[in-house]
């Protein structure tokens, strides 16, 4: 895709998979505070899963940057 519409479709596929992944973060951490919360013992553990799945969830936004780039030709 070349030209305005296709600028347009890459900032819009990079804006939503940001707007993903700063709701999939925000589920990813309350969940993670909520369960600290319920079980301080388990805090270690719980940590390691959330900065693992956080990680995992901010893979997605930085692979669309790179498609869109691919997209675009540049």
């Amino acid at each position: 895709m070349t030209g305005s519409i296709g600028l347009l479709a890459a900032a819009l596929a990079v804006g939503l998979a940001a707007l993903g992944a700063g709701i999939g973060n925000g589920m990813i951490v309350s969940k993670t505070v909520e369960g600290m919360a319920r079980q301080p013992e388990a805090r270690g553990m719980l940590q390691t899963t959330m900065f693992i799945g956080v990680a995992l969830v901010e893979a997605v936004p930085i692979i669309a940057v790179v498609i869109a780039f691919i997209v675009q030709g540049q």
